[in-house]
């Protein structure tokens, strides 16, 4: 069954148009679309395995796809790669950081890569760093960061170049409750300014609060798109934690913990 509900009078900033991917001939994505707008944030769920990776790998442009098309503000990215990449802002799900550089360094290659004024650099980048509360840090190396701090870099480095279109996985991986709520409130401000966000996170809870749509993946395939109320409504379930347990058919978890933790007993009763 697939949900969806999308404004066909919304002008997309992104659109993926039927992705197809594979490896070895194995299918990691089906005919995956879905499209954001100026100003969404929406989500994009899935248990390990269901493609999300392989399809942000060919949203950013690190992957091709076998088949289809990504299209940013109508255009397809793959005819002008670099001058797509000047208009997103990336935090990964791994945090890989050149861990020798202090964080202000790693801020001021970011915006040379990007192009952006000495000037304009060392202005944005200690302003960034003192609003992450990491003035303090901001000369020590990388390698002494906590991951907290290195997650928080890499959101810096984002939003650096104020780009159009924010794509973020797992970005509260290693943030405290502080930094999170901080970037709760980020993400609700930069929708308001037009930035279109695709917000990838296991983190249902957060995912059902701040986003205005979401898509569901599973083995490769969209299972659903629309609001997470709306989810919800039509499978009569209370909230997107269990609508997304269905859709994916969850395995029971409690079932299989009280298996794991027969099988730690055997031998040892």
């Amino acid at each position: 069954m697939r949900f969806t509900n999308i404004n066909p009078e919304t002008v997309p900033m992104l659109e993926l148009e039927h992705l197809y991917r594979s490896f070895r001939g194995i299918p990691a994505i089906e005919d995956v679309s879905f499209k954001v707008a100026p100003g969404e944030i929406v989500g994009f769920l899935g248990p390990n395995g269901a493609g999300k990776s392989t399809t942000v790998k060919i949203v950013t442009g690190m992957l091709r796809p076998n088949d289809g098309r990504v299209l940013f503000e109508g255009r397809d990215i793959a005819k002008d790669m670099v001058g797509f990449r000047a208009d997103f802002g990336y935090v990964p799900e791994e945090a890989h950081l050149y861990s020798y550089l202090s964080g202000l360094e790693y801020l001021q290659l970011v915006g040379r890569l990007r192009e952006i004024g000495e000037g304009l650099i060392e202005a944005k980048a200690t302003r960034l760093l003192k609003l992450l509360n990491l003035e303090s840090w901001q000369y020590s190396p990388i390698s002494t960061y906590s991951k907290g701090m290195r997650q928080r870099i890499l959101i810096a480095a984002a939003l650096l170049h104020n780009p159009k279109l924010l794509i973020f996985d797992e970005p509260l991986s290693g943030l405290d409750v502080v930094t999170m709520r901080l970037f709760r409130d980020l993400l609700e401000l930069l929708a308001a300014q037009g930035k279109a966000v695709l917000y990838i996170s296991h983190v249902l809870e957060v995912v059902e609060q701040v986003c205005n749509r979401v898509i569901v993946i599973a083995k490769g395939t969209v299972l659903a798109d629309a609001r997470p109320a709306d989810l919800a409504k039509l499978m009569s379930l209370p909230n997107l934690e269990s609508v997304f347990a269905q859709l994916v058919e969850q395995q029971d978890t409690r079932t299989v913990a009280q298996e794991m933790v027969e099988v730690m007993q055997i031998g040892h009763r």
